[in-house]
């Protein structure tokens, strides 16, 4: 079955603007907005807690099993910090967010996170964790970095992914 509409992953370190990005974009292309984290909650596709990282332990294949045949159906912007299990068939597009350090820093410091967690996520940004993840899983030509600083980083973002969108063509 060839999808009519395409798949896009928002992928990035906490805190990067992914499911501000992902829902603005869903609103203005009318693709379903998948929040994995919300999903793992949800239907309970974890297994546990993890007190240090202050999360839950998603169960990757839990994950996958719930979203196949909605990811085969298209039209889906699936927004996780994490891209090397989810399925290269699934997706058309990889979008990686990046945000300057400082930037990053003082929006994780607000959202309370811990002191390792902190330095953790700055450390993963720092080497482009995130990027390099995505160019292992995917395609290098359809991972596509972009740059998450500020409101305006965000709009130019939302303006480039939504003109990806309207001139996107099911593969046949």
């Amino acid at each position: 079955m060839v999808r009519k509409r395409p798949n896009i992953l928002v992928t990035g370190t906490p805190g990067t603007g992914k499911t501000t990005t992902s829902s603005a974009l869903a609103e203005a292309t009318q693709l379903r907005h998948i929040n994995v984290g919300d999903l793992v909650k949800a239907k309970n596709l974890h297994d546990g807690w993890d007190d240090e990282l202050d999360c839950y332990i998603i169960n990757e294949d839990l994950v996958c099993d719930e979203l196949e045949d909605t990811m085969e159906e298209g039209g889906n912007i699936v927004d996780y910090h994490g891209c090397d299990f989810f399925p290269e068939r699934w997706f058309d597009l990889v979008v990686v967010l990046q945000t300057d350090n400082t930037v990053l820093y003082d929006r994780l410091t607000r959202r309370g996170y811990s002191e390792s967690k902190l330095s953790n996520n700055i450390e993963c940004e720092i080497f482009q964790t995130l990027l390099e993840e995505a160019k292992e899983s995917y395609p290098e030509e359809i991972v596509l970095p972009l740059k998450s600083d500020s409101i305006q980083d965000i709009s130019t973002n939302l303006s480039t992914l939504a003109e990806w969108v309207r001139r996107w063509q099911p593969s046949t």
